[in-house]
Formats: C-alpha cells, sequence, structure tokens
C-alpha cells in the first residue's frame, strides 16, 4: 500500500551505491562517516521497501544479489542527477545560471543597450538572456504581467509596484531630411521648425517622451503639426530621410546612419530625456538583482 512516501529514500540510494561498490560494511561506514550499526539499517530499510533482498551476506563476504545489481544502475544515475539538480539549483539562487528576460527601447540599442548587455554576459556566461523590443507602454504592461524581468525604457513612469534604476539621461536632437536648409547649420534653433511636418511616435507608446517634445516646441512658440506618426525612432529618421518631415529625438537616435537624414544638435538644448531600468518592487530573483547592479555600475558614464 502507498503510504505517501518517496519509492526509494535518496539516503538510503546513497547507502546501498557506497555498499555495492566497496561490498564492506566497515569500509561504506567509514566512507559514508557513520557507524556500521546506522548503515545496516539504512541497508534493510531499503531492502524491506523494495521486498527483495540486494546483498549476500555470508562470513568475511558481501555480494550484490541479482536485485542488487540491477538496482545499482538506476541508483547511481538518480544520485548524480539530484547532484547536478542541486548545483544547477545553487546556480541560480547565486545568480550565476538561469534565464533573464529583457525589455528595450529600440532606440536605446546602439547607445546604453550594447554595453548593459556586454558587461552583463563577461560576468555570467551562464545566464541566457532574453532580449525583446518594446516601446515603454508596453515594457511596463510586460512588467506587471510578468512576461518580462526587467525593462530598459525612456522616461519611466511613477508606479509604486516597479523600481526605476536611473541611467544616463540624453538630450534631444533635430532630425533633418539632409538636404533641408536648417541641416547646413551646426545648431538648429528649434523655432526654426515651427512650419515644418513632423514625424512623431504615437502618444500611446511613450506619453512623457512624446509630451516632453511638444513641450519643446511650444516653449519655442508653436504647436508641431504632426504629419506621419512610427512606433519606433529609428522608423522616425526613416521616414524623415524620405521626405515626410521633421522631428525632434532623442541624442542616442544619432547612432542609426541613415542615408538622406541629418541628425543637428537644437537651441536651447535644456530639455533631457530620462532613461531608466526597471523592474518590480520586491522581485526577490538574483538574476534581476545582478543586472540592476551592473545599470548602477554603468549609470556615471558621460552623458550623450
Amino acid at each position: 500500500m502507498d503510504d505517501g512516501r518517496p519509492e526509494l529514500a535518496l539516503n538510503q540510494l546513497h547507502a546501498f551505491a557506497v555498499l555495492a561498490e566497496e561490498l564492506h560494511f566497515g569500509r561504506a561506514a567509514e566512507r559514508l562517516g557513520i557507524a556500521q550499526p546506522p548503515l545496516s539499517q539504512q541497508i534493510r530499510r531499503l531492502e524491506d521497501r523494495m521486498g527483495h533482498p540486494l546483498f549476500l551476506r555470508e562470513p568475511g563476504r558481501v555480494a550484490l544479489t541479482a536485485a542488487g545489481e540491477e538496482l545499482l544502475p538506476a541508483a547511481r544515475r538518480a544520485l548524480e542527477e539530484v547532484s547536478a539538480g542541486l548545483a544547477a539549483a545553487r546556480r541560480v539562487a547565486a545568480g550565476e545560471a538561469g534565464r533573464l528576460l529583457v525589455g528595450f527601447a529600440a532606440s536605446l540599442a546602439p547607445t546604453v543597450l550594447p554595453g548593459l548587455l556586454r558587461a552583463f554576459r563577461d560576468g555570467h556566461p551562464g545566464v541566457e538572456l532574453e532580449i525583446r523590443e518594446m516601446t515603454t507602454a508596453p515594457q511596463v504592461a510586460a512588467l506587471h504581467a510578468h512576461t518580462i524581468d526587467v525593462g530598459l525604457m525612456r522616461e519611466p513612469p511613477e508606479d509604486p509596484d516597479l523600481v526605476v534604476e536611473p541611467l544616463p539621461s540624453e538630450g534631444f536632437v533635430a532630425v533633418l531630411p539632409s538636404g533641408h536648409p536648417l541641416a547646413a547649420r551646426r545648431v538648429v534653433p528649434v523655432s526654426g521648425l515651427a512650419a515644418e511636418p513632423f514625424v512623431l511616435l504615437p502618444r500611446a507608446c511613450g506619453p512623457t517622451v512624446h509630451d516632453r517634445i511638444v513641450g519643446v516646441c511650444r516653449e519655442a512658440g508653436f504647436e508641431p503639426r504632426v504629419a506621419q506618426r512610427a512606433v519606433e525612432w529609428q522608423t522616425v529618421a526613416a521616414l524623415v530621410g524620405a521626405g515626410f518631415g521633421v522631428s525632434l529625438a532623442p541624442a542616442g537616435v544619432r547612432r542609426f546612419r541613415l542615408r538622406g537624414v541629418a541628425y543637428r544638435r537644437i537651441s536651447p538644448d535644456t530639455a533631457r530625456t530620462s532613461v531608466g531600468l526597471v523592474h518590480r518592487r520586491g522581485d526577490r530573483s538574483p538574476l534581476v538583482s545582478r543586472f540592476a547592479a551592473e545599470a548602477r555600475a554603468l549609470a556615471g558614464g558621460d552623458r550623450p
């Protein structure tokens, strides 16, 4: 009758495997660090559980029975699998192994993302990183839904359930068709863009950064006339290069080397967009803690 206990206890299997190797109760007990009577009791309990003897016990001789010979390979495999499982669990608990799901804003791919991923991978070669490209609002939703572990985003929202690790902020640049008259200047006054059609992200993708760009325009005395929207900054720049308009974008987009696109500093240049690594408050994952520590280590870098 099944009493709810495992069919075979690991300590009994271990004792059985050692005795099967030594074929001597005294030597086996010494290897196990126990006295001989407790070893004999463990073997007897295992045999009672099996319902068959596993060893022949004769004066001056111990040998495996046919049942013992059959059990030995399975016992060794079970002990090896448990040992490997314990070692793997310890590596995960120490933040040395496992899987980390990272969301990131596409505009951070050429700036923040490479250095952070490189530093983390160098220090944690046993960790599998899964990278998912998404804008700010979807990252926040994914964190709440536990479909990503950390997010690299622009203008992280204030959320009592999330923790933000600040990263170096960025200024804004004007994104212009390379043949635009203002592209000949090193610094573009924002007011000079007042009559131009704009290409911007939909507000739903990143409300704060969208509103910050609109605010820069309003401070320059105009409301931007949006002619086209695109979900990613690289697409915004490509549409500018295709002649759909101009844009104001985080300075990191300068890394997108697109034909027909010019990036210029703006005046005034006081506005900045914040960047942060975000994770769930109270998340005890050692991988999240180590990834956040890498982000903090990189936060002292030069601002773009």
